[in-house]
C-alpha cells in the first residue's frame, strides 16, 4: 500500500507529462514535433516522476514487479485524464491521433513489438545518462526514437485514448498495446542482459 501511495500519483503525473509531449507532436508533427516531445521526458526526469520506460530498465528485485505494474497503470491513468481533456478542448487532435493508431493497426502486434524494443533501449540509455547529469542524450533520444518510428507504450496510451472510439475499441488494439509494453521492457533491459555481469559503466 505504501508503494502505491508513493508511486501512483507520480506515475499519473508522468503520464500527463508524456501526454503533453504527445499533444505538441499531434499539433506540429515531423522533426519539430519530435524534438519538442522531449519536453515531456525531461520534465519526468527533472521532477523525479515515475515513467514505465524510465523504470523498467532499473528494477532489480522481485518486489519491483509490483511497483512497475503500479507505475504502468498510473501512467495510463495520466494519459487517460489528458486524453479526455484534449478530446473535449482540442477535438482536432482526435483525427491525428487516429492516424497514429491506424498505422499501428496496419503494422500489427509483431512489428509494434519489435519497434518497441528499439524505443526501450533508447529510453534506458537516455535516462542512465540523465541520472549522471548528462541531459543531451535525453534531448536527442526522444526525437531519435520518434523519427525511427519506434513505439513508446506510454505515448501510445495517450494517442490510442485520444483516437476515435471506433478505432480504439477494435479488439486488435489490446494485443498491439500489450506487445508494445513487453517490447519496451525488453528494450529497456537489453543493456543489462547483454553486458557481462559485474561490468561497470565508464565514468563520464
Amino acid at each position: 500500500m505504501e508503494t502505491f501511495r508513493s508511486h501512483f500519483p507520480l506515475a499519473i503525473l508522468a503520464g500527463i507529462c508524456i501526454a503533453i509531449g504527445g499533444v505538441v507532436y499531434l499539433r506540429i508533427g515531423g522533426i519539430g514535433g519530435a524534438i519538442l516531445f522531449a519536453f515531456g521526458l525531461t520534465t519526468v526526469v527533472y521532477y523525479g516522476l515515475k515513467l514505465y520506460t524510465g523504470t523498467a530498465g532499473f528494477i532489480r528485485s522481485r518486489g519491483d514487479w509490483g511497483m512497475l505494474t503500479i507505475v504502468l497503470l498510473g501512467n495510463i491513468v495520466g494519459c487517460l485524464c489528458a486524453a479526455l481533456c484534449i478530446r473535449y478542448a482540442s477535438p482536432d487532435c482526435i483525427e491525428k491521433a487516429g492516424s497514429i493508431l491506424s498505422l499501428r493497426i496496419e503494422k500489427g502486434a509483431l512489428a509494434c513489438f519489435i519497434l518497441a524494443i528499439g524505443c526501450g533501449f533508447i529510453m534506458t540509455t537516455a535516462v542512465e545518462f540523465a541520472r549522471r547529469g548528462k541531459m543531451l542524450p535525453l534531448l536527442l533520444g526522444v526525437p531519435v526514437f520518434i523519427l525511427c518510428g519506434f513505439t513508446h507504450s506510454i505515448a501510445d496510451a495517450f494517442y490510442f485514448l485520444t483516437a476515435p472510439a471506433d478505432l480504439l475499441l477494435q479488439p486488435v488494439v489490446i494485443g498491439i498495446y500489450v506487445s508494445e509494453v513487453i517490447g519496451n521492457f525488453i528494450g529497456c533491459n537489453l543493456y543489462r542482459w547483454i553486458r557481462p555481469k559485474g561490468a561497470t559503466l565508464p565514468s563520464l
